[in-house]
């Protein structure tokens, strides 16, 4: 370099011109992206020109193999390589064509997050909790979490996979390069879209006919109106009648005719009505009588009875221990079907809280009150034993479907009442005296040994007869 320093020699001044004009042209720095010029493509090496660094640059083909470029890499074309060192122990240069583009990705990656912009990606794999996606632009990879796959569970995404599609960036973890991407988002943001174009189609006393019955919440149900939005129809209006939950109004699938009562384009919402399609029946509740038979109809069957409409918009509860007179936990199901009109008496009528109640058993003769007429209290009744457990048997009363109760110390005098019992199984014939009836507690008690004599009164007569006898043989 001594042969440099006489700037006044023209060569040294041109020379001078020459390094520096070089030098202010390339940038050369560790850990920044440069350009490389294939020079040479060997069977395990591309060989890359740089101006600026002392050696060329050595690539593994490797590495371009696993970036898909291995083959679109021709000699005269240039690739983005990262500088990683200028020197190291052998005095190569290193620089990595990976790292270049994970670097460029995470960069544009940055850049769509910041603008809030969608990126085109694919699904490559499944993983733990969701999918790995590829960005098709630099091979970067993100995580897409099952939930944010789609708007709705999928059980196969096969036909997801490979395939060229938009994605949301959610998140970015800077420090440790992580991307986490939605597909959700894109599909809710076009619902949204097209959700508000058909939200404009409704405004409020709109009637919708033949909505689909979809859902029950605890706060109202779910209505598909043709088959292009969701309508709620709260709990309160489903009925003027109180209503606890949808399910004692409707079954899924039905169709019902709904107006609109509410609009919210913000929220995107729609809100609808049943119980306003017919005029509030409490206005004119006074119409009903107490203790009087009307017709209604069954709408629901539930396992605690069944829901039944006396007009449309006033539903009352059936309950199940208003059924029958004689049956216990006797089941609606088996008694009607929806549709059906049966005979029924208004028992009670609360227009404050809302409330009608009926009865049908009230409708059919009581029989424990024909029972009472044609068995008094004392008679001798024959009837059949139908169920017992320990301490009793219940009998069955041959021309009344009654069942009567038998206590064990009713059937004997002189044995043990549950020795007595063990005798006894279903189907025996017994004849029974009838010694009390309970009309209002719906019980009739039945006993065996009051039909037979009882040994203490035979002894007390014996007894009566042999002080008689004493007495008359004194006087003699």
């Amino acid at each position: 370099m001594e042969i440099y320093k006489d700037l006044n020699n023209p060569d040294n001044q041109q020379f001078e011109k020459l390094l520096n004009s070089q030098l202010s042209k390339v940038n050369i720095e560790e850990g920044k992206i440069i350009e490389g010029k294939v020079n040479k493509i060997t069977e395990k090496y591309v060989f890359l020109h740089v101006d600026g660094l002392k050696s060329e640059p050595v690539l593994d083909i490797n590495e371009l193999k696993t970036m898909g470029l291995h083959e679109k890499i021709k000699i005269g074309e240039k690739i983005s390589v990262l500088l990683e060192k200028l020197e190291d122990k052998m005095g190569e240069v290193v620089v990595s064509a990976s790292k270049a583009q994970k670097i460029k990705g995470w960069d544009k990656l940055v850049e769509a997050y910041e603008k809030k912009e969608p990126i085109m990606g694919k699904i490559t794999s499944k993983c733990k909790g969701g999918c790995i996606v590829e960005h098709i632009e630099t091979g970067s990879l993100m995580f897409l979490p099952g939930s944010q796959i789609s708007d709705k569970p999928l059980k196969d995404i096969s036909h997801l996979m490979n395939e060229p599609q938009k994605f949301a960036l959610i998140k970015l973890d800077k420090v440790r390069g992580n991307a986490c991407v939605s597909r959700r988002e894109i599909i809710s943001s076009f619902k949204k879209e097209d959700k508000a174009k058909i939200i404009d189609k409704y405004k409020v006393g709109d009637i919708i006919k033949g909505a689909e019955v979809k859902g029950y919440s605890t706060f109202g149900c779910f209505f598909n109106v043709n088959g292009e939005l969701d309508v709620l129809v709260h709990l309160q209006e489903i009925s003027y009648s109180r209503v606890n939950h949808p399910d004692e109004v409707f079954n899924i699938g039905e169709k019902h005719d709904l107006k609109v009562i509410s609009v919210d384009k913000e929220k995107l919402q729609v809100g609808c009505s049943v119980k306003q399609m017919s005029p509030d029946p409490f206005e004119h509740i006074q119409n009903y009588e107490l203790n009087k038979v009307y017709k209604v109809k069954v709408s629901k069957i539930m396992d605690f009875g069944a829901f039944c409409e006396l007009e449309p918009g006033l539903t009352t509860l059936l309950h199940s221990s208003e059924l029958s007179w004689t049956k216990k936990n006797v089941s609606a199901k088996k008694m009607f079907k929806v549709g059906d009109e049966i005979d029924c008496i208004i028992t009670e009528i609360d227009k404050e809280k809302r409330r009608v109640a009926i009865s049908h058993r009230l409708t059919l003769e009581n029989p424990f009150e024909v029972f009472k007429k044609k068995y008094p209290v004392g008679s001798i009744v024959s009837g059949e034993v139908i169920n017992k457990n320990e301490y009793s048997l219940f009998v069955k009363v041959e021309d009344i479907n009654l069942d009567t109760f038998l206590h064990c110390n009713d059937l004997t005098y002189l044995n043990n009442g549950e020795e007595e019992l063990s005798k006894y199984k279903k189907g025996d014939k017994i004849q029974v005296k009838v010694l009390e009836i309970r009309i209002e507690e719906q019980k009739i008690r039945v006993g065996y040994k009051q039909t037979q004599k009882d040994p203490l009164d035979w002894f007390a007569d014996k007894k009566k007869k042999s002080n008689y006898n004493c007495q008359n043989n004194f006087y003699r």
